[in-house]
């Protein structure tokens, strides 16, 4: 049997016009501003201008992800989908792709199957170019930092403890460590640089977390590039870069309107990882879906250990939003992967690598259900070859901890395969009551906040701290930085910070390496194993599959 490709489904679409989306959901076409026909920027105006009830909002996360794939935002896109379809008003919101992926190993960000958000091709590329624009405000900043140390350095700032990278929305390995300012005296002061993905620019953080465009004026000015000699850090106000850092931003801070392949308004905007950064939508793409509708799904980066985490001690410590039930989907394939399976082995039915491999999720599901304290579903993303036993054996086993199990087929038939999903979050959201509780408190120590999150969401045993990790954190601890919530940065592929230790690994260490502030975006981040905030393309890159026709079609992009 032939499947048609992602991209091809989505090129098959007959799509409404953008104003009729905005029409479904209220959004007068005042503050409706297209880009093309399929795509707009909503102004934020109408924000400010709607303060009514927000609808139920509804997160979706993860196990930990596996080369056998899960299907998150499939599964987002086509449970917004299926609630449709049972007669409720449901609106998406997710993050925007980064181009790296794209053309690496990844892949999109737009749903596969029958669920996904369109235009595909569009979304997944420039969209409406809101990556480039803060790849310009992050590198005007740079750029601006390097000139002031040209022009006399009248900040007195130290070279060697300069902190902000320039950053290109590629995966891009080379340009990792480099030696910029070569060439005589004309042409700078030669130092030690690098470059980060866009996606794990601070400023991705910021516009992802500011409320308004004076929120956002003032978060950037807050950005700390570097230190003096006598070791006090210097800021982009300091630079009076945030001016013109807002003004390249004003209209990438405006969410994006889109549509799924049955119509269902989608917002898509920001996109910081969740092994690097926060891992979620934007809070202003979020706040205008939740006035707009009676349910807003959206998701997380990678597992619940990361993207839900992020979610829910960062966004919602930051914004007060609180999820009304959350998802967490898993398939049989990846949970045999955490049991020790070879990829080329899933096919076949294995209770013994399933019964290996369920920990993993298990763990996420009891996170959510006893750390978090929220009502929870485990959505099971059907494959052909999943088989009534394996099914049968998971339902039973999250069942002891008190969580339902559905099905979800929506790959392969859209909303209609998510309708059983609907009706469960509607039953979470109207019959049970959460008690939403942090992971740990804001008064806690920086270590402290470590070790809670390293215990009770990772539960490892312990923490070894780097010498420079150590000094970085006694120096925010003096700098007044030590209430901020903490963004750990690690490994999506397990629970500790070793891509190999599969499953739910129990009695682990993890090492903290470095440890530095984002004080715009309001969180520390925490760098643990060998996390890197700039990516490689692999020996055969998705960009040499893509291509375009004659008649100007894209061709290859999934």
């Amino acid at each position: 049997m032939s499947y048609l490709s992602d991209i091809e489904i989505a090129q098959a679409c007959k799509p409404q016009h953008i104003t009729e989306i905005a029409d479904s959901i209220g959004i007068d076409r005042k503050y409706v501003e297209q880009y093309g026909n399929n795509k707009a920027k909503i102004d934020l105006a109408f924000l400010d201008e709607n303060k009514g009830e927000n609808g139920k909002l509804v997160l979706v996360t993860a196990i930990t992800p596996t080369p056998a794939g899960e299907g998150k935002t499939t599964t987002t896109i086509g449970l917004a989908d299926g609630l449709r379809k049972i007669g409720k008003k449901s609106v998406v919101a997710l993050r925007e792709p980064s181009l790296g992926p794209v053309f690496g190993i990844k892949g999109g960000a737009a749903g596969g199957g029958y669920a996904q958000v369109i235009p595909m091709e569009d979304i997944n590329l420039h969209f409406t170019g809101d990556f480039h624009a803060i790849g310009a405000a992050n590198n005007l900043l740079a750029a601006m930092l390097d000139n002031h140390i040209q022009q006399g350095n009248s900040l007195g700032i130290d070279v060697r403890k300069i902190t902000w990278k320039r950053c290109v929305d590629m995966n891009d390995r080379q340009l990792r460590n480099i030696v910029d300012g070569l060439g005589g005296k004309a042409n700078g002061t030669p130092r030690e640089d690098g470059f980060d993905i866009t996606v794990a620019s601070e400023i991705m953080a910021v516009l992802c977390l500011a409320d308004s465009l004076s929120d956002l004026k003032t978060r950037l000015s807050k950005i700390i590039v570097g230190y003096t000699y006598d070791d006090k850090p210097v800021t982009a106000g300091d630079l009076k870069a945030q001016g013109a850092m807002t003004a390249l931003l004003k209209d990438a801070l405006k969410p994006n309107l889109v549509q799924t392949l049955e119509g269902t308004p989608a917002f898509v905007h920001g996109g910081p990882f969740a092994n690097i950064a926060h891992g979620c939508n934007s809070v202003i793409a979020t706040r205008t879906a939740l006035k707009m509708s009676e349910y807003t799904v959206t998701e997380a980066g990678f597992g619940a250990d990361l993207g839900a985490e992020k979610f829910l001690d960062i966004k919602c410590r930051m914004t007060g939003l609180v999820p009304n039930a959350v998802v967490i989907v898993a398939t049989v394939r990846a949970l045999k992967m955490h049991g020790g399976l070879d990829k080329k082995e899933l096919a076949a039915e294995n209770l013994d690598a399933l019964e290996k491999g369920l920990p993993n999720l298990l763990q996420h599901v009891s996170n959510i259900k006893n750390v978090y304290k929220l009502p929870c579903v485990v959505a099971v993303n059907r494959f052909p070859t999943d088989t009534d036993a394996e099914i049968d054996f998971i339902i039973a086993k999250c069942k002891e901890l008190g969580v339902n199990t559905v099905l979800s087929t929506v790959w392969a038939e859209g909303g209609k395969g998510g309708e059983a999903l609907a009706r469960e979050v509607v039953r979470l959201c109207e019959e049970e009551k959460g008690d939403f509780t942090f992971s740990y408190e804001d008064d806690l120590t920086i270590k402290e906040k470590i070790e809670k999150v390293v215990t009770k969401i990772y539960h490892g045993s312990g923490i070894i701290y780097m010498p420079a990790a150590e000094k970085q954190i006694d120096r925010l601890e003096e700098l007044g930085f030590g209430k901020c919530p903490i963004c750990v940065a690690k490994t999506q592929y397990s629970f500790s910070d070793d891509a190999s230790k599969l499953g739910a690994p129990k009695d682990f260490k993890v090492t903290v390496k470095n440890v530095k502030v984002s004080a715009g975006a309001g969180f520390i981040v925490v760098l643990m194993g060998d996390i890197m905030t700039m990516p490689g393309l692999p020996k055969v890159p998705a960009a040499e599959k893509i291509d375009v026709t004659e008649d100007g079609k894209i061709v290859g992009l999934f």
